[in-house]
């Protein structure tokens, strides 16, 4: 199977491959997600050790029924050969109304074929006032023309 855009990343191709990744989580669909993983990929999120597929699953599962109504933005920071570093910057609200603003950055690392190998995502958040919320789109993909991080000023 083979996840285009495939390594070495150019300027474009890296932020084809972030904006594929940013739409697929928008999707909060944890199999769809999956499937841009190896079967054996490896994880680090927060403190969390993640290995393959169905623990991927799992984890993501967990994570959207616990950040409600979530939007996220990802951002290419750096790339070369096979590897991509993103930012990113989610919002999403918990079961109690309470909103939220997550900041992070991700490393990639992908196979010949596409397919993420490892992923490491450092992520710190903070509660935001619903007034505060900049992510405001209908659940799903970011819009073509909602701006991304840069223009938003995060």
């Amino acid at each position: 199977m083979s996840r285009p855009p495939l390594p070495p990343f150019t300027d474009e191709s890296a932020a084809l491959k972030a904006r594929a990744a940013e739409d697929a989580w928008n999707s909060r669909d944890p199999a769809r997600v999956a499937l841009a993983y190896t079967p054996g990929s490896h994880w680090r999120n927060r403190a969390e050790f993640i290995t393959g597929r169905p623990e991927i699953e799992a984890f993501l599962s967990r994570k959207w029924m616990r950040e409600l109504d979530y939007r996220l933005i990802k951002e290419v920071w750096a790339h070369a050969g096979n590897r991509i570093a993103v930012r990113f910057v989610y919002e999403y609200h918990d079961d109690s109304g309470t909103w939220f603003r997550a900041h992070g950055n991700e490393n990639w690392e992908f196979d010949a074929a596409g397919l993420m190998e490892r992923r490491y995502a450092s992520i710190n958040e903070h509660p935001i006032a619903e007034s505060e919320r900049l992510f405001r789109w209908a659940l799903g993909p970011r819009p073509q023309d909602h701006p991304g991080l840069s223009e938003i000023g995060l």
